[in-house]
């Protein structure tokens, strides 16, 4: 039975939020529990949206974090397809679309981030597409199966984790691809040269174009419809559709808007939080693509924007807003499915922050784990067709480990060998 002297509020209906839905009521929170999603959908996953779902390799039913009538036997109550558009902290309520006042002893705020776009002539016309979200990613799959029927062109501005897996699920249904990109490589600011030129080939190897060093400048259409893109190195791709896949800002407004400490762009966005995911305000936390959280053994400000943190902040964020002890020190980590290459990437090696990238496997067949050192110690490691053994490589970044730059990249001496 649902105690009503206290009310948790969450605000976002992705992952972070629904799992720290369930979170509060596994650990025996009696209190009503109050998720307000913007959209209509029930909360849902989004690695799919450019992985399995986009490709049709899976049901558009595999998306949901919960079955729909797992909410109501949760004793959570759901708000779809309401946005909460004013946050007032001196009278502890949230105000929806609707007009509807909520109030709240405990408030999250998991409204993650949405794509960003791109400022040149031509982004109103029919064929250009953002994928963040469920109706994104339905209409873009119906777009790359039509494109491959008819022999059509896509081109993708940006080389990024989204751009790429698209670009994958496109030539999987036949369509031409062409990726702009003004870095060198794909991935470039993530994964530095070494290991963007990986990448590079692995899509040439399948069609894909790219035009590195550029921008979009300009896309050109008649009728409504996209005819072409055009770089600002004056270049132009036939296109019938184009993606912005730019990256994502985090969903800032509501906070903002309440005088919530939040982080410059420049330094990442996004609400800022201490180690227990706690805002400026003692009552209000935040988790997922928003927060921007103090790391602990890092010592830095992080902001991920990846599905395992939203999986684990979610929950992390419900267990300090019941009173309980959190310092969320999770590695970072993320994945991504491209063509027959799978990927698994721990740790936190920006650029700069490296001095040496070691390679252990055989890079040519696309079967090796690269780690990125800094004085030797092992910074972030990457397992590309190497599985089960994530959490080796996160004991190493764990532990500081600064192995025997030889020993680590032979295949024959065990991960586990090297923690200290």
């Amino acid at each position: 039975m649902v105690d009503a002297n206290q009310t948790f509020v969450i605000v976002g209906g992705g992952l972070a939020g629904a799992k720290a839905a369930e979170t509060l009521r596994q650990e025996g929170f009696t209190g009503r529990v109050i998720l307000i999603c913007d959209e209509r959908e029930h909360p849902y996953e989004r690695p799919p949206l450019s992985k399995g779902y986009l490709t049709g390799r899976d049901a558009r039913d595999s998306v949901f974090v919960h079955k729909p009538d797992w909410y109501a036997k949760a004793d959570v109550e759901l708000h779809l397809g309401q946005p909460a558009v004013h946050l007032d902290r001196a009278a502890k309520t949230v105000r929806l679309g609707d007009g509807t006042l909520v109030h709240y002893d405990k408030l999250l705020l998991a409204t993650g981030a949405e794509p960003r776009r791109l400022d040149i002539p031509g982004t109103g016309l029919a064929g250009v597409h953002h994928l963040r979200r469920l109706a994104h990613a339905e209409r873009l799959r119906g777009v790359l199966s039509s494109l491959g029927r008819d022999n059509g062109h896509l081109v993708i501005a940006g080389a990024g984790w989204i751009g790429l897996e698209v670009a994958a699920a496109a030539r999987g249904y036949g369509a031409e691809v062409t990726v702009v990109e003004p870095e060198p490589t794909p991935l470039h600011t993530v994964l530095g040269p070494e290991l963007g030129q990986l990448f590079t080939d692995l899509h040439a190897e399948h069609g894909v174009r790219f035009h590195f060093g550029a921008r979009l400048a300009e896309i050109a259409g008649h009728d409504g419809m996209v005819l072409a893109a055009r770089t600002d190195d004056g270049e132009e791709h036939p296109a019938h559709d184009v993606l912005a896949a730019i990256g994502a800002a985090p969903r800032t407004a509501l906070a903002e808007a309440a005088g919530l400490a939040l982080v410059d762009r420049a330094d990442g966005g996004g609400i800022a939080v201490d180690a227990s995911l706690r805002t400026s305000d003692p009552d209000i936390y935040a988790a997922g693509d928003v927060a921007a959280a103090e790391h602990p053994w890092l010592g830095t400000r992080l902001r991920v924007e990846h599905w395992a943190n939203a999986l684990n902040e979610g929950p992390a964020a419900a267990r300090a807003m019941l009173g309980q002890e959190v310092s969320y020190d999770r590695v970072p980590y993320f994945f991504s499915d491209q063509y027959d290459v799978g990927m698994e990437y721990s740790g936190y090696a920006p650029p700069g922050s490296y001095d040496q990238v070691v390679c252990r496997g055989d890079v040519g067949k696309r079967e090796f784990i690269a780690f990125w050192l800094a004085e030797g110690r092992v910074l972030a490691g990457m397992n590309v067709n190497v599985w089960d053994v994530t959490e080796d490589i996160q004991k190493l970044i764990r532990a500081g480990a600064r192995p025997d730059p030889d020993a680590l990249a032979d295949p024959s001496v065990p991960l586990r060998s090297f923690v200290p």
